[in-house]
């Protein structure tokens, strides 16, 4: 474990306020477990549930000081900036469609913002919030954990340094199986429920879900914007009405080419992300589900296996390497690689000094427009027949 650079500078851990993400869920539990891993984060207050009763309950059984648990946002975001120890940071695991209402509320009061994907379900949204965060310069971190792998940043860091020369081809699928099961067309009940309401999930749920993911990789690793799609998104399950698959031929916007695939009906898949990227002089390729290991394939040379910490890691993967080599390490240390580094942009913010440029990869708010951006231009193509369409860039 590396020094605790908050502390370090700031004489104190950043106070994290958490709204959802309620005990039971998934995603809250990885949030809080990623905020603590390094010891940056104390979490001093909440609002995790938007039924009151259940928000305070909640709260207090999470350790909460009584008078910190709180019954709804507003009361919890204008109580928490009017104390002398009040929260610095708010982090948000909600349904999608709230996340922009509760970004903008807390920037607006001078908070710091971490918050779950996508980052709001329409562009105007996105727009909104993006030109937000550069008006106030506050930090705005979005929880692409799978950035977070010490391999995809050892890809990202090779990418620069030019191992596969000029990017020519790329590939990426996200797969999963979850809604496979036919008899289940469209899940009415139970806490992810809200996923398959368009009005909270957004327009497209396989892209919502998991679509911003496989395209926020291949930005991240290659450094380019797609420029163009040709797409197609549906159901595969009869009787669903929700997106549960989308492909897309892809333009890059130096003139690579690529195809993009994710689904949740594949059945019996558990969670299937990879990618793989060629230049001129090479390939790389990396599997979410094995993600100790990077595999090179120099032209004209032989194959490379990369781990973390082992012979040719480069600076941005060392950072984020947390064990010794042979060692496994996977999705909550993922998670907490960006709350480590938000941690760091965070406290240099408050501070006036300089954040270490090796914490400042991490997805923030133009990469959740861009994300939002790619989701619409997925939708408008599929309803125009799979044309091609534009990603608006500026």
């Amino acid at each position: 474990m590396d020094e605790n650079k908050v502390v370090e500078i700031l004489g104190r851990r950043l106070r994290l306020a958490v709204i959802g993400g309620a005990p039971g869920s998934f995603i809250g539990g990885m949030h809080r477990m990623a905020s603590r891993i390094d010891d940056r984060y104390e979490i001093v207050a909440s609002v995790l549930s938007s039924n009151p009763e259940k928000a305070v309950k909640a709260g207090k059984a999470l350790g909460i000081p009584d008078d910190r648990a709180y019954a709804d946002v507003p009361t919890m975001l204008k109580t928490e900036k009017k104390r002398e120890d009040g929260a610095d940071v708010v982090a948000i695991m909600t349904p999608n469609d709230s996340h922009f209402t509760y970004a903008m509320a807390a920037l607006e009061l001078g908070y710091h913002v971490i918050c779950d994907k996508p980052m709001t379900n329409t562009v105007e949204e996105a727009e909104a919030l993006h030109n937000k965060v550069k008006e106030t310069g506050l930090v705005f971190c979005l929880t692409h954990n799978y950035t977070g792998y010490p391999m995809v940043r050892q890809a990202k860091a090779m990418v620069q340094a030019g191992k596969i020369g000029d990017l020519r081809l790329l590939q990426v699928e996200y797969v999963q199986g979850g809604k496979a099961d036919e008899s289940k067309p469209d899940k009415t009940t139970g806490p992810r429920s809200w996923k398959f309401d368009p009005e909270k999930g957004g327009p497209s749920l396989v892209m919502g879900d998991i679509g911003t993911h496989a395209h926020n990789i291949i930005r991240y690793v290659t450094g380019q914007e797609v420029s163009q799609i040709c797409a197609e998104a549906g159901a595969i399950v009869p009787g669903r009405i929700v997106d549960d698959f989308a492909g897309a031929l892809l333009r890059m916007e130096k003139g690579a080419r690529g195809s993009y695939w994710v689904t949740q009906a594949a059945a019996g898949v558990e969670n299937s992300l990879k990618f793989r990227i060629s230049g001129t002089k090479g390939t790389l390729e990396w599997h979410q589900e094995f993600p100790q290991r990077l595999t090179y394939r120099p032209i004209g040379a032989p194959v490379q296996s990369l781990t973390p910490n082992g012979p040719g890691t480069l600076p941005l993967a060392a950072r984020s390497s947390r064990i010794a080599p042979g060692h496994p390490e996977g999705f909550p240390m993922g998670f907490a690689n960006i709350y480590k580094d938000a941690s760091e942009a965070i406290a240099a913010a408050i501070s006036g000094t300089e954040a270490d440029p090796l914490a400042l990869t991490f997805p923030d708010s133009f990469d959740g427009l861009m994300g939002v951006r790619f989701v619409k231009a997925v939708v408008d193509s599929t309803r125009e027949g799979s044309v091609w369409k534009e990603v608006v860039q500026s």
